[in-house]
């Protein structure tokens, strides 16, 4: 089953390099509950290459900790500052090639990719997907280290965590529309 969730407020979503933490725990126990599986697992994958999945406290300021953790593991790039965040005193800001947008696509591969998923699916052209393509460069190397995926068990037809642990989505390029899959297997009542 397919997740949908806004990792920010109002109609428009446009990428603003944010870090956005959503608390999925609800409609993941909305999904075991409607299985009607009592002893098994979900698996969960995110659907795209700049969010991620882990399992955590959702405390405001431990998410605030989060982004700052995260913007020191793989910081923004110096060329396109993002409001409100400074690299740590006497650290060096990276420039990374992904956001050499002018240079895309360097290979064949490359526009091959492109052509597949985008120009081919009737969504525009090359220049097209060129212009909504975003300076993300930090945010793949941030899901890397995250994780795309979590495989957690089900028991008494309840997920097995914590009673202050949550299922997050880390946006690593928000805000925007997101999905996540999810999958119950195991034995039913």
């Amino acid at each position: 089953k397919a997740i949908e969730v806004a990792t920010g407020e109002g109609e428009e979503l446009i990428p603003a390099q944010e870090i956005s933490l959503v608390d999925l725990t609800p409609a993941l126990n909305n999904l075991v509950r409607e299985s009607g599986v009592v002893e098994g697992t979900l698996h969960c994958v995110s659907r795209h290459t700049t969010t991620a999945l882990t399992i955590n406290e959702m405390e405001t300021r431990l998410q605030d900790d989060i982004r700052r953790w995260l913007f020191t593991m793989a910081a923004p790039d110096v060329r396109y500052p993002i409001p409100g965040w400074t690299a740590a005193p006497g650290a060096t800001a990276p420039t990374y090639d992904h956001n050499d947008l002018h240079l895309r696509p360097a290979s064949e591969e490359d526009r091959a990719r492109i052509d597949k998923n985008w120009m081919s699916q009737g969504k525009g052209t090359l220049q097209e997907f060129m212009d909504q393509e975003p300076i993300n460069a930090h945010s793949h190397l941030l899901t890397m280290l995250l994780g795309t995926s979590l495989s957690i068990p089900i028991s008494a037809g309840e997920l097995c965590i914590g009673q202050w642990q949550s299922v997050i989505l880390v946006d690593c390029d928000g805000p925007r529309k997101r999905t996540v899959g999810a999958q119950v297997v195991g034995l039913r009542d």
